[in-house]
């Protein structure tokens, strides 16, 4: 028999669900909300409430946006020929702090057979038809170096070849600042591979 009433209960295992969140960082963010006066309750389920009711994914990219499209695909000094794909989001916003000045495409995930992770549960499609409806000549593929982002980099190649004119991957490897001693092997294999003139 539990001591707390369901309604925590239910709140605790809801904040479980998120990603990065265990049991004890659930039970914190609900007392928090339940004591705290700036935190409120009614605020963040309001908040949710709307991110699921008003935002939509842009008709181009899949970006989240209010619009049919995102303010990044209407922007005609913008270079919508070259396409990077990017897993979520919050990779375009990292992505926006940079110079690159040409489109995007949101894949919302990756392949990932394990968690039932197909071309189908994510923008794929969206992606094809894009690049097969002309006007894209360079797609970047911009996943994660781990194997879910390689196998999906590959499937997009393998998809694309014959569409698009370049299919590229963005290099990876030693990260500015870091100790050659200390980088595994994979890392120091894929800086070799991706080295560049000076």
């Amino acid at each position: 028999m539990s001591l707390l009433p369901p309604q925590i209960t239910k709140a605790i295992e809801e904040f479980s669900k998120l990603p990065g969140i265990g049991p004890k960082s659930a039970e914190r963010l609900t007392f928090h909300l339940l004591r705290s006066s700036k935190a409120s309750p009614e605020g963040l389920g309001n908040a949710l409430i709307n991110v699921k009711n008003e935002l939509k994914y842009c008709t181009t990219c899949q970006m989240v946006t209010l619009q049919e499209q995102c303010s990044i695909c209407v922007d005609t000094t913008r270079d919508h020929s070259q396409v990077l794909v990017v897993e979520n989001p919050l990779d375009v916003v990292a992505f926006e702090k940079t110079s690159y000045k040409g489109a995007y495409h949101v894949l919302h995930g990756v392949l990932s057979p394990i968690d039932g992770m197909g071309p189908e549960q994510l923008k794929m499609k969206e992606l094809f038809d894009r690049c097969r409806a002309g006007g894209v000549s360079e797609v970047i593929v911009a996943t994660n170096p781990d194997v879910e982002g390689e196998a999906t980099a590959s499937y997009i190649r393998q998809q694309l070849t014959g569409n698009v004119a370049s299919v590229t991957r963005l290099a990876h490897g030693l990260p500015m600042g870091a100790d050659i001693e200390f980088a595994d092997q994979t890392t120091l294999k894929e800086a070799l591979a991706g080295r560049r003139s000076l």
